[in-house]
């Protein structure tokens, strides 16, 4: 089934962190790479969103045990 793309603002608001946060993070290796949508547009895959944030949950999770 096709999902939408997310874009970067959705992003933010849905996880509730920065544009620079983001950027920071895709640089460092440790958020999934934006797709590129266009000429001067990226978005994200929500599977790519949903798989990152079950990532950091395990990994909270793992430090709490």
């Amino acid at each position: 089934m096709f999902q939408p793309i997310l874009r970067r603002k959705q992003v933010e608001a849905y996880l509730g962190i920065s544009r620079s946060s983001i950027y920071a993070m895709v640089l460092e290796g440790s958020f999934p790479k934006p797709l590129k949508i266009g000429r001067r547009s990226v978005g994200w895959r929500p599977e790519d969103i949903e798989s990152w944030l079950l990532q950091k949950q395990e990994t909270a999770e793992g430090k709490r045990a």
